[in-house]
């Protein structure tokens, strides 16, 4: 591990880019219970809803702010005087002023040239911090953006009072080597806060975050879940762990009471998680093969890459095709019932046939049927076969 003295700072936006996925509503209440559990875990930074949006929206966002919750909110805003202006009196400590930074975005959605985005940095940046607030750019695109661009954007970002500039892989295509270069040459130039939004639709949203971190990055944004629009956003718990256990950065983020937020993120926006979800998906410590469970029973440590302790978890043993005596044994011994080879050899196969069936590892119930049918039948053949007199 790789051991580093800096702190890395989580702005959570589950609230705003988590809801903005396909179909995802969360209703005020799912919002205060999310902000309340996340602001408990330590999260210190919450993006909480995008003003322009509505009036419904800008109440909801002054609900929030009335909680009273340890942590800073912000909200995030186009780069652009009206919807600014709806920033204002809602509670919130910071706003995200986020424009296109790529000549793609910048020509074929807004019709602006390099130089009008830089103006409207120059504009809007001094407008926000006469409201009272702080103010992050927000590089929309940043990925597709020339670089020199890019450090021209966050330099004059920097130049008119911005605290922070926001890359935001917003098409989720960087790579995590790509993104470390990047951020090790916006270190170098600039004094300013850097934050990492990263998107996971090739699969690198947690890497592409982990980098721009040891690039140089000062702030992250996660998700709940990885929840987020397309294929979602770096997850909370992947980047925490990662950061902490990988390369020894100082989070300060307690994950022992994740487990339930995980839950209430899922259901409220009705997107269950996968059964082999990293850290939080039911298989994430669940064992079945045999070398693994003996070693696992035998020290932890054997088969423990994370403890799941850190996550409020813990390690779950299930019986299946690939199990062996040993698990059988252990798994029946939970249960105070003590088996010699023969039985735990009979019941191993039944437990097998009964997953080629079923499709799922046998629940305890059904275990123990198991275990009685065998008594049974060692029982039956046990009894003496009757005389012959008892039939005359």
């Amino acid at each position: 591990m790789i051991v580093n003295t800096r702190a890395i700072v989580i702005d959570d936006t589950t609230l705003r880019d988590g809801e903005q996925s396909a179909g995802v509503a969360f209703t005020q209440d799912e919002k205060r219970a999310i902000a309340i559990d996340l602001a408990a875990l330590g999260v210190p930074e919450l993006e909480v809803g995008i003003p322009a949006m509505g009036a419904e929206e800008r109440d909801s966002i002054r609900d929030l702010s009335g909680l009273g919750l340890n942590a800073a909110l912000l909200v995030w805003s186009r780069m652009h005087e009206r919807d600014l202006k709806l920033c204002a009196g809602l509670g919130v400590n910071m706003v995200d002023l986020s424009l296109p930074l790529s000549d793609q975005q910048l020509r074929y959605k807004l019709g602006w040239t390099r130089a009008q985005a830089l103006a409207a940095i120059r504009r809007c940046v001094p407008q926000a911090l006469d409201l009272g607030l702080d103010v992050i750019v927000g590089g929309e695109d940043s990925s597709r953006a020339d670089p020199d661009f890019l450090l021209c954007a966050a330099e004059t970002a920097q130049a008119v009072g911005a605290r922070r500039f926001r890359f935001a892989d917003t098409l989720g295509i960087m790579e995590p080597f790509g993104v470390l270069a990047l951020f090790q040459r916006l270190r170098a130039a600039l004094d300013l806060e850097l934050e990492m939004h990263a998107h996971d639709d090739l699969g690198l949203a947690t890497a592409n975050t982990l980098a721009a971190a040891v690039g140089g990055a000062t702030h992250v944004n996660t998700t709940v879940n990885g929840l987020g629009e397309r294929a979602g956003n770096a997850a909370l718990e992947e980047v925490v762990l990662g950061l902490r256990k990988l390369y020894g950065f100082q989070v300060d983020v307690d994950l022992s009471r994740f487990p339930a937020l995980s839950r209430r993120v899922a259901a409220a926006a009705n997107r269950p998680l996968s059964w082999h979800k990293s850290l939080v998906g039911e298989g994430a410590f669940t064992h079945e093969a045999g070398i693994h469970v003996d070693g696992l029973l035998k020290h932890p440590l054997n088969y423990q890459g994370v403890d799941p302790a850190e996550l409020g978890r813990s390690h779950r043993l299930v019986l299946g095709k690939h199990s062996g005596l040993h698990a059988v044994r252990q798994f029946y011994h939970d249960l105070g019932i003590v088996l010699d080879d023969h039985q735990a050899s009979a019941l191993l196969q039944r437990v097998r046939a009964f997953v080629g069936r079923a499709k799922r590892p046998p629940e305890i119930f059904e275990l123990e049927a198991f275990h009685h049918d065998l008594e049974r039948a060692l029982l039956s053949s046990l009894e003496p076969a009757p005389s012959l007199e008892a039939f005359s």
